[in-house]
Parts: structure tokens; C-alpha cells; sequence
């Protein structure tokens, strides 16, 4: 579509006062940091008996993050705010602006996994999940009867 040069790139973005996408970027990473592209990165480490992720949230509190176990699935949510206020030299206020953000990442554990099972701790960045392995129903042993003759 060809618009006359006083418009800027998109007439609408002009006329309705979108912000340019490069402000999103920012506003991405004074919510969530420079790590924001890391988020949510997970890593399952099975053992014998158990399960444990890894889960990347840097920037995020413990009290900014939940984990939710339904119906063998194991949900993790991650929420937060940010609000900007700009004041002029006599403290009027001339620009307030809110940011919130929330990421959510589900993974089917079975129907075995209770919630005590679960285990969480949240340090460095990472939140590590621990749950245990459906244990496997041994098949019945066979024995055989010697047959004489």
C-alpha cells in the first residue's frame, strides 16, 4: 500500500498511536531482564526412580512463581509487574505506564504423582522439580513343573 510521505510506515499506527515494536522489546527486558530469551528453558534429567527439571526463570522471585499439579499434569506459572512512573522537577506526575508479564508451561507426569511427591526449589534462577518415576508392575513369575517320564 503507498501512503503519501507525511504518514509515517502504517497510516493506522499513526492515526491509533500503537507503540513500535521496539518498545516491546524493552519493556520484555525491564520485565524480565537480558536474560528474557532464556525463559522458561527446561532440561528433565531421569534417574532410577525420579524425575528432575530444570526450569530456567531468571529474574523472577519465588513468590512470583507457582506450580500446580492436576490430573497428571504438572503446570508451572510465572507472573510479574512492572510499573514506571516519570515526575517532573516538581514532582507532577507526566508519565505512569504498568507492565505485566506471565508465562505458563504444562508437562504430563502421570496420574501416579501426588502432590506431596512433588518436590520444588527455586535458587539461582532455576527452579528444580523433582518427582518420582511410575514404578512398572513386575510381571508374575513363571514357574515351570518338571514333567516325569
Amino acid at each position: 500500500m503507498l501512503l503519501p510521505s507525511i504518514f509515517g510506515e502504517d497510516l493506522f499506527d499513526d492515526w491509533l498511536d500503537f507503540p513500535d515494536t521496539r518498545d516491546l522489546d524493552k519493556v520484555e527486558r525491564k520485565l524480565y531482564g537480558r536474560h528474557a530469551n532464556r525463559l522458561m528453558k527446561t532440561d528433565v534429567h531421569e534417574h532410577e526412580d525420579h524425575y528432575e527439571m530444570d526450569i530456567d526463570l531468571p529474574g523472577f522471585k519465588k513468590e512470583e512463581i507457582t506450580v500446580a499439579l492436576k490430573e497428571g499434569y504438572l503446570t508451572v506459572s510465572a507472573q510479574k509487574g512492572l510499573d514506571e512512573d516519570d515526575k517532573d522537577k516538581k514532582g507532577k506526575l507526566i508519565r505512569q505506564e504498568r507492565f505485566t508479564g506471565a508465562m505458563k508451561r504444562s508437562f504430563y507426569v502421570g496420574d501416579h504423582v501426588k502432590q506431596e511427591d512433588v518436590k520444588a526449589k527455586f535458587e539461582h534462577g532455576v527452579l528444580k522439580l523433582t518427582f518420582p518415576k511410575e514404578k512398572e508392575e513386575a510381571l508374575p513369575e513363571q514357574k515351570t513343573i518338571m514333567i516325569e517320564g
